[in-house]
């Protein structure tokens, strides 16, 4: 769920080897007869999982093998081809949602090769723009260059309170964040005399590798596309956003800058029996959608279309929310979105609670039916 957790603003705002890893022979492989070859139309989009660490009480396993378990798997997917490693935040949650993305990034960066890695997302209000460029400098050098971080203002008003942040303040104070970081990251000194950070002679050493790390800007208002335009290299969100971001970018005058675009969706799945596949996922999926159903309950964050509602089983159901489709019929689906948003990288959510070894069927099919075929 990289964007529903803390990317909007409301009308307030003022501005280890893993050669031979079980998840590899937990289940017999089901083949699709090349489907991925067959298919004529070769777009490019790369693809990633999306890892929360929540550990919900019907499904509760002991802290540390949950996430001994889960860098085991994000190995494991470097090896059968999937791109991007991505760890979002949240704070204060029963189900222990993850806290702090960077530091089970470094567990992460040095388990893997090759993977891109980063926060999906980071809530740039609650840290402090010299230690966030610091940690994140750092996190690139471990990695050898893989980090790639995506941030977001923040929606939850009880996150900032509990950190001592303005929540109306949110969007300014990351604007001067990003400003601050990005400069430190190119090596220059800084000294800020701003309305959230005074800094005086900030310099960071070691820098980044190659000077700096891709920022992606993650919301779903007009302001944090005006954001992803100025400070950011790229917009993560629903494709719904893409035409809105492609618009300010030609305003901008960024015309000779990349459109790089990111996105997501928790409920898309794929399987060789969608039936069978469906009655396994839905608890778990269902879950999650109440458990941010709660989450923003009680917020002021404005999500529109993306907001969320609990839901029964039968609600769920009928809603038709959860798709799990076959793997050619997911390369038409990925083909009829690069159709109208040139995707660079999709994001697919690990189920929370469902054991990892039942996942990975899901996720190796996908890794060898579908991903090849946008190579």
């Amino acid at each position: 769920m990289a964007a529903i957790q803390c990317l909007s603003e409301d009308a307030n705002d003022s501005a280890g080897d893993v050669n031979d890893c079980r998840f590899s022979r937990c289940y017999i492989p089901s083949h699709f007869d090349g489907a991925a070859e067959k298919n004529p139309v070769k777009p490019r989009m790369t693809f990633g999982l999306l890892y929360d660490f929540r550990n919900p009480e019907q499904w509760w396993k002991p802290w540390p093998e949950l996430y001994a378990d889960t860098l085991d798997f994000i190995a494991w997917t470097e090896k059968i081809g999937f791109d991007g490693a991505w760890l979002p935040e949240h704070h204060f949650a029963d189900d222990g949602y993850l806290p702090s993305p960077l530091i089970v990034l470094s567990a992460v960066a040095a388990r893997t090769k090759e993977i891109k890695l980063g926060s999906a997302i980071s809530i740039a209000p609650l840290y402090h723009p010299v230690r966030f460029a610091e940690d994140c400098a750092l996190l690139d050098i471990i990695s050898n260059g893989r980090l790639e971080m995506h941030i977001g203002v923040g929606a939850r008003e009880c996150e900032t309170a509990g950190f001592g942040v303005s929540f109306k303040a949110r969007g300014n104070l990351t604007d001067e964040f990003l400003q601050i970081v990005r400069k430190l990251w190119a090596g220059e000194v800084v000294n800020h005399d701003g309305r959230h950070f005074s800094i005086k002679n900030a310099r960071i050493m070691p820098r980044p590798l190659k000077g700096r790390v891709p920022l992606y800007i993650g919301g779903f208002t007009d302001k944090a596309i005006r954001r992803a335009v100025t400070y950011g290299d790229g917009l993560s969100g629903p494709v719904e956003l893409c035409e809105s971001y492609l618009k300010m970018m030609g305003e901008s005058g960024s015309k000779a800058a990349p459109l790089r675009l990111r996105s997501f969706d928790m409920y898309l799945y794929v399987a060789a029996d969608p039936a069978r596949a469906w009655a396994e996922l839905a608890p778990h999926v269902l879950y999650a959608n109440n458990a941010y159903a709660k989450m923003y309950s009680e917020e002021k964050a404005d999500f529109g279309n993306l907001a969320l509602k609990p839901m029964s089983m039968e609600e769920f159901t009928a809603s038709g929310k959860l798709r799990v489709l076959t793997p050619l019929q997911a390369i038409g689906h990925f083909e009829s979105i690069l159709a109208v948003a040139p995707i660079e990288h999709f994001m697919i959510y690990a189920p929370a609670g469902l054991p990892l070894a039942r996942f990975a069927e899901y996720v190796d099919l996908f890794a060898r039916e579908v991903i090849p075929a946008f190579r």
